[in-house]
């Protein structure tokens, strides 16, 4: 994580979490308080949606039977590749997550211009070891009970109790999230219960911002 700012560098606040804990909900309300968020998951639609950066080299990979009929990447079937084989994953993150790095540290660099700091949105923080974290003054983990998370994920998407839980057993652990996080926003309760939490957690941030390019 970065020990400090720089006057051409924004403030960046790393935002992760498990599937289901809520970072959108979350993320949105910071948005709404005025403050930039560059989310990996919204850069990764972008990449494989139609014609998007990422299209060509995955179907170098896997072929055009990844595609849906528009020519984007069909999620759902490759997410149930990628699940079912390992090496099928790893295949995927190495095309994607490079591409998604460059893009989001770019669109953090552009926003961070005119925002008091930048929310960055990884659900996959952890996994990336310092390729983020290194960016990112501050680390906010929206956690929440694993049944909580299978909950929500049942609901959302329709999957079933056990497909929910082979997506959670292929993320890292929430002991481990945990571990990194400075500051922890537990969800567990209903979207209207985390404006005030959020409302502290934003004055805490845009004051943490203002301290670290007073002292660059």
């Amino acid at each position: 994580m970065a020990n400090a700012s720089n006057p051409t560098t924004p403030f960046m606040v790393g935002m992760t979490g498990g599937i289901g804990c809520g970072k959108t909900t979350i993320s949105d309300m910071f948005a709404q308080r005025g403050i930039a968020v560059v989310d990996t998951d919204v850069i990764a639609h972008q990449l494989t949606g139609v014609s998007g950066k990422a299209i060509p080299a995955l179907v170098g990979i896997f072929g055009t039977g990844i595609l849906a009929e528009d020519g984007a990447l069909d999620r759902v079937a490759m997410r149930q590749r990628a699940f079912a084989d390992p090496s099928q994953r790893q295949h995927l993150e190495a095309i994607l997550h490079p591409m998604i790095y460059t893009e989001a540290i770019a669109a953090c660099q552009h926003v961070g211009k005119t925002s008091p700091y930048v929310l960055l949105v990884v659900p996959l923080l952890v996994e990336a070891g310092d390729r983020y974290q290194r960016h990112c003054q501050r680390i906010l983990l929206i956690d929440c009970t694993e049944e909580t998370q299978i909950r929500r994920v049942m609901a959302r998407n329709r999957l079933s109790r056990l497909d929910v839980e082979k997506m959670l057993a292929a993320q890292t652990t929430r002991a481990t999230r945990q571990a990194i996080a400075t500051d922890v926003l537990v969800n567990e309760g209903a979207p209207t219960e985390l404006s005030e939490t959020v409302r502290q957690l934003d004055l805490k941030f845009r004051e943490l911002a203002a301290e670290s390019h007073c002292f660059s």
